[in-house]
């Protein structure tokens, strides 16, 4: 599934800014930089609201606040990969487990330096419990394939754990709530290089306004609490919106070529892409 539409120097607690923020009545929105996520939640109702049915079972029902400050402890306190995929299997906080089949974690090469984060899962990554298997996961195993990239080589997961009901787009709790998770995640894996699959990945973690359009082929940077220095990330767009655009898929070229540069620059041995890839 796909949606379509920078960091300070040095790692911000966003949660901790947003609290002062919010305390001096200075919040204020901008052009390039939108409210982070904990500070939006003022006006957006509870989790549980943005359900499309009803909560199944004795599902424990907490308000965004509360789900998102037992998320950040949840997360805080995992040492590896295993006990933070133990964490979400018994995190209560986002609805859209109730609703979804599979916790949908990560996949690829845990100890690979080259992280791609994706939106959220689809009903074929649902049902598997793994990101991007799915058509539009097949397409971009297929491009990365031309840059030496597969799944032995890089790892893959997405800001959101589980899916949205019918691939709606995720609201902006939902996506809090999983964010301690997301940036636990960054950490433990520690990676070199960043790919922003998507607009939602590449507007939440680099806060900005911008759509991914605007964003798709620069490089900028993401602070990730103790992470340091901050990490390059390559904003790109996502395959399930090439899937329905195929006259941008052009520009999902270019920023294979912009990834391969860097990688290279990294060490990382890449297969150079002939300029046939510009036309396909």
């Amino acid at each position: 599934m796909g949606a379509e539409e920078s960091i300070a120097d040095l790692p911000v607690d966003r949660y901790a800014a947003t609290a002062a923020a919010l305390a001096s009545g200075t919040a204020k929105p901008t052009e390039q930089q939108k409210p982070p996520l904990r500070e939006r939640l003022r006006d957006a109702p509870s989790p549980q609201a943005s359900m499309a049915g009803p909560v199944a079972g004795n599902a424990k029902v907490i308000g965004a606040e509360e789900a998102v400050a037992d998320a950040k402890q949840l997360a805080a306190a995992c040492n590896t990969l295993d006990e933070l995929r133990a964490a979400l299997e018994k995190f209560e906080g986002c609805p859209l487990k109730k609703t979804a089949t599979n916790l949908v974690f990560g996949d690829g090469n845990p100890d690979s330096k080259i992280m791609f984060i994706g939106e959220a899962p689809g009903a074929d990554e649902d049902r598997q419990g793994r990101p991007f298997v799915g058509v539009s996961g097949q397409m971009l195993d297929r491009m990365l394939s031309f840059i030496n990239l597969d799944r032995s080589r890089f790892y893959i997961t997405n800001m959101l754990y589980w899916r949205p009901p019918g691939n709606r787009t995720p609201t902006d709790a939902e996506v809090a709530t999983c964010l301690p998770f997301l940036e636990r995640h960054i950490q433990l894996i520690d990676p070199k290089v960043l790919v922003l699959v998507g607009n939602r990945s590449a507007k939440s973690l680099l806060q900005t306004t911008q759509g991914i359009t605007k964003l798709r082929g620069k490089w900028d940077m993401v602070s990730i609490g103790t992470i340091d220095p901050p990490i390059p990330a390559l904003p790109t767009l996502h395959p399930a919106y090439l899937l329905r655009n195929s006259a941008q898929k052009r520009f999902a070229w270019r920023d294979a070529l912009i990834l391969r540069e860097r990688l290279n620059e990294l060490g990382f041995a890449t297969n150079a892409l002939e300029s046939q890839t510009e036309s396909k």
